[in-house]
Formats: structure tokens, C-alpha cells, sequence
């Protein structure tokens, strides 16, 4: 075959998109089949990285419309293509991915890559395309070191965001660099985003059995610290590992696609140490809230992992397993203070959670009808689920409130408060909470996590403010009356 006249390479992990299809493949085959990953393992072992990459494509399900491609790549590829220049995707990645890269662009004239047995990476790249092209023949647009023998052989070297140690070593006739492309994830704001800090606002559910309960010693209140930031650290763990196995979920969501791993901003192989150093980090600190604090801190990671590979696709399950979170952060809190909570407590938190739950199923779901689409990516939920969501979240908030005011009526509030009486306005503010955020998601206006929104919510927050007056209310009362 006669080679082109003028020859761009261009180069897929890195350089073409924000990340690495080895990891792209490794995580959404995670999320899909454990086993298809230690079937992967085996595979390496057997076949070296070539065929690992060719087991892991075969088991993994990567839409590559939503990968995070880069603008300042695309463009100089559309320039060299109007220029009549032969443009080839020429990667390491496995055949099957780049073919697939290559018929959404429609930009590449040709395909090099990975087929299993020979790892298209270094010098075998550098080989392909001098034999495919000549020495000198192509110009090649990279962006790390394993591209530098490529760089060596080419006419011209075009690297992507290069920092300055490597583009000192980068010999060719020609040299070039592209800039604007980088990741966000240079600066430390997408690895803290990572962590969704926001969410940590659910581990204050911990401190709950101090409150009721009025112990507000010394070594109850480190107890409870503790527990806080092991649960924070723990919960973080989760989260990413969340993020890396829902990939394609969230790049198809409008708001989702903006999270650090999904955008291309933090790359896939910081979450390779980030979830397990979270997930020791938040052990060791959880030692500090004693050995009952940490039974319940191992289930809640074992009940958060299940969630995450599986459970949270399959309809109402996952529900009740947002629910029981919750609830196991009480629980939690509850073991670090040695605190024993009433079945009250567990009641009105397993119904009022089984509410917030329902509410983020229904916000996303009303986002799909909106969008028009058949089915929420990731989810078991169909759009004409949504009036049986709106009714199980309105049916578990009224329960809660239920539940609130028999636990009013118990001896435990005659022990602890001589006006338990001015705890009912708790019920009725209960009542209008829940039924105002379940019509603010009806109407598209909720958060894609109900607790995330009420504390930025002034309504919300009038209504804690009131809730914890009538609180401090009742106990100065009985203060006042002793």
C-alpha cells in the first residue's frame, strides 16, 4: 500500500481524551461483572498487557460519545484533514475501543491499535507506523513519555499540554506544542470535589443519639468527632469508587457529567489509591470511637460497596438501601457514644429516610421525563415510575411524622422534657417540609440529593431553625420547672 503524501498520527489515552481506556475498561467492567475481571487478570497473566486490554473491552460497555475528548486535539485534527492530511488514530488502547473512537469522529481515515497480542505502545508504535508511513513520514501528536521513541521517528512532534521536563526531551525535525487542553485536575479543587465534601453534611445524623439523649460530656463529644470523620473519610471512599464504576452513567447526565473522574478533570488512576487510602484513613481514625463503632463503620462500607456495584440498579432496592444508610449513620453514632437509641428513633429514621431516598429517585426521574429519555442510565426506573415514586415518598414522610408523634407520647419525652407538648409543632413543620420538597421536586426545583438541598434551602433552614427552638424551648422548660 502506497503511503499518504502528508501522515497525522494521533495518539487516543491522554492525548485524544482526557484519560486512559485501560482504566475506562477496567472500571465499568467492574461495575458490570466482577468476574469478567479476574477473567482479565488471568488473561495478563497469560498474555501479557496486550491481552489484558482485549479481555477487558470485551467486558466492558464504555459509551464512547460521552468520553471527555479534547477540544484543542479535535481541532488540529479537523485543520489537518482540511490540509488533506491522511489522519490515523494510532494507539495502545484495544482495537475494538479505537474503531469504535474512530466511526464516532469521523475523523480518522485509519486505525492502529492494540489487537490483543501485540501492545501498540513505545517502540511497537514507533515500528507500525515507520513500517506502515517511513522514517519521517507522519507527524505524531502526543502527550507523555511513552510517546517520546514515537516523537524520535516522526516528522514532525505535536505534544498535548506537555509539562516543561518532557518537552525538553522531545527530538524531532519539527517539534510543536498544543496547549489548552489540560485537565482541571491539575489544582487541587477537583481532587477535594472528588471527595464531594457536601455530602458530609449526612454524617452529622451521628451526633443525633448524643442530642436526644443530653449527654454532652467530654469523652462523648470526641467519641462522636471521631466517628464524624471516620464516617466522612469512609463515605469519601465510597463515593469515588461510586464515580469510577458509573462512568458512563454519569457523562449522560446533565449535571453528573461535571464530577471530576467523569469530565476528565481528576484522571481514572487516582481513584486506584484515592478510594482504598480514604478507606484506611477513616479506620484508623474510627479506632478512636471504639470497637462496636467500627463493626457498624465495616458494615456500612460492606452495604455502600454492594450498593454501589449493583444494588442501586435494581428498582426500590436501592430505596431501601439509601434508607438503611442513613439510618446506619444514627446507628453509628449511637455505638461511638454508647448511647442506646430508642426504637423510635430507628423508626421515625427508617421511614424519614425511606422519604429523602424516594425524593432523589423522583427528582432524577422528573429530569427524564423532561429530557425525554426511555430509561434513567445506570437505574431500574422507567419514566412512567414516576407517580409511584412520588407517592412512596410522601406515604414514608407522613409514617415518619407518625412515628414522631407516638414517640411523643412515650415516657422517655415525660423523662427528659416537663413540656413535651411544645414538641408537637416538630410534627407540623414535618408535615409541611416534607410535602413542600416532594412539590419543588414535582416541579423540577430539587437538588440531585434532598439533604444537599435543604441546607441551601431558606425555607428549609427557617424550619430546622424552628425545629431546634421548640427543642431548646421544651428543655429550658423542664430546667426551668426543676
Amino acid at each position: 500500500m502506497k503511503a499518504p503524501s502528508r501522515v497525522l498520527a494521533v495518539d487516543l489515552d491522554g492525548t485524544l481524551i482526557a484519560g486512559d481506556m485501560l482504566h475506562e475498561s477496567f472500571w465499568a467492567t467492574l461495575g458490570r461483572d466482577r468476574g469478567a475481571v479476574l477473567k482479565a487478570g488471568a488473561k495478563f497473566i497469560t498474555g501479557g498487557r496486550a491481552a489484558l486490554k482485549q479481555s477487558l473491552a470485551a467486558g466492558a460497555t464504555v459509551d464512547v460519545a460521552h468520553l471527555p475528548y479534547k477540544n484543542v486535539v479535535l481541532d488540529e485534527i479537523r485543520s489537518a484533514k482540511e490540509q488533506g492530511a491522511h489522519v490515523v488514530l494510532a494507539t495502545a488502547s484495544d482495537r475494538s475501543f479505537a474503531q469504535a473512537v474512530a466511526d464516532h469522529l469521523g475523523l480518522f481515515d485509519e486505525v492502529m491499535a492494540s489487537d490483543g497480542s501485540v501492545n501498540l505502545k513505545g517502540e511497537a508504535k514507533t515500528a507500525a507506523l515507520v513500517d506502515r508511513f517511513g522514517a519521517a513520514g507522519f507527524s505524531y501528536l502526543g502527550d507523555s513519555a511513552a510517546d517520546l521513541p514515537v516523537w524520535a521517528a516522526s516528522r514532525e512532534a505535536i505534544s498535548v499540554d506537555a509539562p516543561a521536563a518532557l518537552k525538553g526531551r522531545i527530538k524531532a525535525p519539527e517539534v510543536r506544542h498544543l496547549e489548552g487542553a489540560a485537565r482541571e485536575g491539575q489544582g487541587f479543587g477537583p481532587f477535594l470535589k472528588a471527595l464531594r465534601p457536601h455530602q458530609w453534611l449526612k454524617n452529622l445524623l451521628i451526633f443525633i443519639p448524643m442530642l436526644l439523649a443530653h449527654d454532652f460530656s467530654g469523652s462523648t463529644i470526641l467519641a462522636a468527632l471521631a466517628a464524624f470523620v471516620s464516617f466522612c473519610l469512609v463515605a469519601s471512599s465510597v463515593y469515588v469508587l461510586n464515580d469510577l464504576v458509573d462512568l458512563s452513567a454519569d457523562r449522560a447526565h446533565p449535571r453528573k457529567r461535571l464530577r471530576p473522574f467523569a469530565s476528565g478533570a481528576l484522571p481514572l488512576s487516582v481513584g486506584l489509591w484515592l478510594a482504598p487510602g480514604l478507606l484506611i484513613a477513616g479506620a484508623v481514625v474510627g479506632a478512636f470511637a471504639g470497637p462496636l463503632f467500627l463493626l457498624v463503620l465495616l458494615f456500612y462500607y460492606l452495604c455502600t460497596l454492594a450498593y454501589s456495584l449493583g444494588l442501586k440498579r435494581i428498582t426500590v432496592i436501592d430505596i431501601c438501601m439509601l434508607a438503611g444508610l442513613y439510618t446506619l449513620r444514627v446507628i453509628a453514632g449511637a455505638a461511638a457514644t454508647m448511647t442506646a437509641p430508642s426504637v423510635w428513633l430507628l423508626g421515625f429514621s427508617i421511614f424519614f429516610f425511606l422519604a429523602l431516598a424516594a425524593v432523589k429517585r423522583q427528582a432524577e426521574l422528573v429530569d427524564l421525563v423532561a429530557r425525554g429519555d426511555e430509561k434513567a442510565e445506570g437505574r431500574g426506573y422507567l419514566p412512567d415510575d414516576l407517580p409511584l415514586i412520588t407517592m412512596m415518598a410522601l406515604a414514608s414522610g407522613y409514617v415518619s411524622v407518625l412515628v414522631a408523634g407516638l414517640y411523643l407520647t412515650s415516657d422517655a419525652v415525660a423523662e427528659l422534657y416537663s413540656f413535651p407538648s411544645a414538641l408537637w409543632g416538630i410534627c407540623a413543620v414535618l408535615i409541611y417540609w416534607v410535602s413542600r420538597i416532594v412539590m419543588l421536586t414535582h416541579r423540577r426545583r430539587m437538588h440531585d440529593d434532598p439533604i444537599v438541598f435543604a441546607v441551601t434551602d431558606k425555607v428549609s433552614l427557617f424550619c430546622a431553625v424552628v425545629i431546634v427552638g421548640l427543642v431548646v424551648f421544651a428543655a429550658q422548660y423542664s430546667i426551668g420547672a426543676g
